[in-house]
């Protein structure tokens, strides 16, 4: 067993997870994201991009072109979240909220295929 591919998948399919986890609920209600989880989200899908930047294949940079994907659209997320509660002062309203899950779901579509990428890629090996 390749323990280096064991916690490559690991964090990959972490990624998903968690960002569904967030992304599920009530889109427009703050009570149904924690921006705890959401925290995780982020740290789990850079440490996953940085876990892909060794990879020279084919498959590899398309591994890595979903990650970078992911990462910006949590990042924006982040940024918005960051603003409306210490710089705008408006709070979590049910407008922003929508905008950041929003966000949140664009990274799981990326990490989706991200998923179905690795697991094709599994698929196609041969022993």
């Amino acid at each position: 067993m390749n323990y280096e591919k064991v916690i490559f998948g690991f964090f990959i399919i972490l990624s998903l997870t968690l960002n569904f986890g967030f992304f599920i609920g009530e889109i427009d209600n703050p009570e149904h994201h924690n921006i705890f989880e959401f925290f995780f989200v982020v740290v789990v899908n850079i440490i996953a991009t940085g876990l892909k930047l060794g990879d020279r294949t084919q498959i590899g940079a398309l591994l890595l072109a979903t990650s970078f994907v992911a990462v910006l659209q949590l990042v924006t997320a982040s940024i918005v979240w960051a603003y409306v509660m210490h710089v705008s002062q408006t709070g979590l309203t049910p407008t922003v909220i929508a905008s950041i899950v929003s966000l949140s779901g664009g990274a799981l579509m990326a990490n989706i295929i991200s998923v179905i990428i690795l697991v094709s890629e599994t698929l196609m090996m041969r022993r």
